[in-house]
């Protein structure tokens, strides 16, 4: 089991009337990067990719995003859309002194960096978007693919409202949750994931990340003219092909595809060195 992030110094950042932990690593003269979770993780799932990016010079910025941070979690679900989503990276990163950084997100965590690279160009180095394509495309994907939507089927209990949601992943010691969390490795993985989401409003707070979806926040997400990879897994179940391949049509500038064999949707658990490998060399483009 590697080191927990815990160990790294916690930053207790204030921003935009909110409380956000950042655990911070590496360097304290290296190029900075911005590493966003996805649901329903924590900081944590970059533990065994840090290290790499802190040997190559670099100092991360895994930050615990709204929802998540104890101290960032408001009761309304309008205020989980993505644009102010978007608007915590660039009140944190203002906060950190960080003019731009290399940005790198799993999952949810890839729909915020989409829409931060999107929006404010100039804040963004480089982009690494893990397992998520662009908005746009995965918003295609749904629209005419049917496999993406029977795929996307789970999120209509996730965006249900009254706490079904949470009565369903939370029940029996959190079974349900546990098992959506299987491949991210033994229980003890599990465990550091799921434990979290059992404190009070918790996973309210992320599955509201859910509930303010709206396809009209997705498409408004725009062209990315940074220069961007994304890494994609073939055994990723909740997204497919057809929305990891339209991604390149929203990249207008430059644009790596990399696909992972034989791994599963939880990229930074089960393939870190892989993903390590690709972020690193995405960066080397801008740092060498």
């Amino acid at each position: 089991m590697p080191p927990d992030l815990g160990r790294l110094p916690i930053m207790r950042i204030d921003a935009r009337g909110l409380t956000f932990d950042v655990r911070a690593g590496g360097p304290e003269d290296g190029p900075a990067v911005l590493l966003l979770h996805g649901f329903p993780q924590h900081a944590g799932e970059w533990d065994e990719v840090v290290p790499a990016l802190h040997a190559a010079g670099l100092r991360t910025y895994a930050l615990d995003q709204r929802g998540y941070s104890p101290g960032a979690r408001p009761a309304d679900v309008a205020a989980y859309r993505v644009p102010e989503l978007v608007a915590d990276t660039t009140a944190v990163l203002d906060a950190l002194g960080v003019d731009a950084a290399h940005v790198v997100g799993h999952d949810w965590g890839a729909v915020v960096a989409w829409g931060l690279a999107a929006q404010h160009p100039a804040r963004v180095r480089t982009l690494t978007a893990v397992s998520v394509p662009h908005p746009a495309a995965f918003v295609y994907a749904l629209n005419h693919d049917v496999r993406q939507k029977a795929r996307s089927s789970y999120m209509a209990l996730f965006r249900q409202p009254g706490g079904k949601a949470e009565k369903v992943l939370l029940a029996l010691n959190a079974v349900a949750l546990r098992r959506m969390l299987s491949g991210v490795g033994d229980a003890t993985r599990v465990a550091r994931y799921a434990d979290p989401m059992r404190e009070p409003g918790a996973l309210t707070g992320a599955l509201n990340w859910y509930r303010a979806m709206s396809g009209a926040d997705l498409k408004a997400v725009g062209p990315v003219p940074v220069p961007t990879t994304y890494v994609w897994s073939d055994r990723d179940t909740a997204i497919g092909r057809t929305a990891a391949e339209a991604c390149a049509a929203h990249v207008p500038g430059d644009y790596r595809f990399v696909e992972l064999t034989d791994v599963s949707h939880w990229i930074p658990d089960e393939a870190p060195a892989a993903l390590a490998e690709a972020i690193l060399a995405r960066v080397g483009t801008e740092e060498s």
